[in-house]
């Protein structure tokens, strides 16, 4: 059966300016053995060449544009497909501003048809602009709904789902999120893959670190989902959810032989939890008596809505 992968960036990839262990072989393994795959993310602010010169610094080659997908880039195909003549005012960075004007959709600061926001500084000036334009009746389009970002494991950046906040509190109108776990997201991306393997894989598999938009998404879309543990969420927070991913990874390296082998391991887990630690090893959804359940409460609200 031929496995796509729509693999997630920060926190499975590369955490800050350094890479997960292990995940410059695993997208080695994936482009020798012309496993279709695609990035999958949720920052708006990058372009897909941005994105693979900075993977290039980082010690991956061989990756091109065409292997990322973006909010931003999402959020073009979602509005030239929907409302094909409107008009955006735009509150975000380069990556969102460039998929816009690779959609041919004009930037309108008197009547937009909608005001969009993404990832960047969201100047108060800027905000108030975004607040007439809702007022005067421009819908309230969001990249996606990151409420905050990790940066580092000590530190996290505001997402757009916090300026959107902002204007949904100040105009009291509701924003429409795009982006992971969004199905529009997973639908555009499939066909994505489809067109760069010249046909849509058998099998799709969602690789990310954050249940509330990764592997929501992934089940919402009817695809399979790898959790890793390298990014976001840990073991002990994986019983506060309904759903489940279908495996459970350390890091993206523990399938970096699978990918190259063509054989699928027989295990659910990764091979990391059957030395006895107490997770499950074999097929099936966590149950909620596992012991994690009783962890002691998270200190903020979701990272997503």
């Amino acid at each position: 059966m031929k496995t796509g992968y729509l693999i997630d960036m920060d926190g499975v990839i590369y955490r800050e300016n350094q890479m997960i262990p292990g995940a410059v072989d695993f997208i080695a393994a994936l482009l020798a053995t012309g496993t279709p795959f695609l990035f999958l993310t949720n920052n708006s602010a990058p372009t897909p060449e941005d994105l693979e010169v900075r993977l290039k610094h980082l010690g991956v080659s061989g990756l091109s544009p065409r292997h990322f997908y973006t909010s931003a880039m999402n959020t073009a195909d979602f509005l030239s497909e929907t409302d094909p003549d409107c008009t955006v005012y735009v509150i975000g960075e380069g990556g969102l501003l460039a998929a816009l004007h690779e959609r041919k959709i004009p930037n309108d600061g008197i009547q937009p048809r909608y005001v969009v926001v993404g990832e960047g500084t969201a100047t108060m000036e800027r905000l108030t602009k975004a607040h007439e334009c809702i007022e005067r009746g421009a819908r309230l389009l969001v990249t996606n709904p990151d409420n905050w970002c990790p940066v580092s494991s000590e530190k996290t950046r505001p997402g757009a789902g916090a300026t959107a906040a902002f204007l949904e509190a100040s105009t009291g109108r509701r924003a429409y999120y795009l982006g992971k776990p969004n199905g529009y997201m997973f639908h555009r991306a499939r066909r994505k893959l489809a067109d760069l393997s010249l046909n849509e894989p058998e099998n799709i598999v969602m690789i990310g670190d954050t249940m509330e938009t990764d592997i929501r998404g992934a089940v919402e879309a009817g695809m399979q989902s790898f959790l890793v543990l390298s990014g976001s969420t840990q073991m002990e927070v994986l019983s506060d959810y309904v759903y489940q991913p279908t495996r459970i990874l350390q890091s993206v390296a523990d399938l970096t032989q699978e990918i190259k082998t063509g054989i699928s391991s027989d295990r659910m887990n990764s091979p990391a939890f059957s030395n006895g630690n107490g997770h499950h090893s074999r097929s099936g959804n966590r149950h909620q008596t596992d012991i994690f359940a009783f962890h002691k409460p998270r200190p903020r609200p979701a990272m997503t809505k």
